[in-house]
């Protein structure tokens, strides 16, 4: 199977000095699905923000999809983008925006014409188990529900890669697990997911690769 990303002596220091990551060399397959686990401050977050391009290496090459991600112009990161789907810890809910419309915003911004774009959302809110909420206003839902209103919203446009960020962080041990289960729906139909965590019930339960960060550097 075709490596989709690989980091090659990857370190990334941020203005003051402080290393984030330090000479990491990895390499993740399309249709995977792996668990990246650490302490507060152990380097995940910055590792999947230089995957998606949020961040840019500082040494060493990173290759995603075949582009090299350190050498990437600006104008191209959108393009990259398209084919990757986003959940981090803020979630930038719309609360003036029912359910559907913050599901739909993804597709206006990059073009999708009104009838595809409908019918995707409603595909995507079916398969994170909000079809019956597409009207309501993200107020009243749950954190769970809420949890899986960011993931329709990453998933509306298809994308191969889907990367979430401690996406269990503030939920109880059975929210959480449906959200691992939802993940792995997306896993079984082709879509390589990467999940930072430091949820020990997760990490102990899962079938999954595990890659453990600590200050910076991969331990195991």
């Amino acid at each position: 199977m075709a490596a989709m990303i690989s980091f090659n002596d990857v370190s990334k220091c941020y203005p003051g000095g402080f290393e984030a990551l330090k000479g990491v060399t990895l390499s993740i397959d399309q249709g995977e699905l792996i668990l990246f686990a650490g302490h507060s401050g152990a380097g995940k977050s910055t590792l999947l923000k230089l995957i998606a391009a949020i961040e840019r290496p500082t040494s060493g090459s990173i290759i995603v999809g075949q582009q090299n991600i350190g050498t990437l112009r600006r104008s191209a990161i959108p393009y990259l983008r398209r084919n990757i789907g986003m959940i981090f810890q803020e979630q930038k809910i719309l609360y003036d925006r029912n359910v559907f419309a913050n599901v739909m915003l993804p597709l206006q911004v990059t073009g999708f014409d009104t009838r595809t774009s409908a019918s995707r959302v409603r595909a995507a809110l079916d398969k994170v188990g909000l079809l019956d909420k597409e009207r309501a206003d993200p107020i009243t839902l749950s954190g769970g529900e809420k949890q899986r209103l960011c993931i329709a919203r990453a998933v509306v446009h298809r994308p191969s890669l889907l990367i979430a960020d401690e996406p269990t962080a503030n939920l109880d041990s059975n929210y959480a697990r449906d959200i691992m289960a939802v993940f792995e729906s997306f896993n079984q139909v082709g879509v390589t997911v990467l999940i930072s965590t430091h949820d020990r019930m997760l990490l102990d339960s899962t079938r999954h690769r595990i890659i453990e960060l600590k200050q910076g550097k991969l331990v195991a």
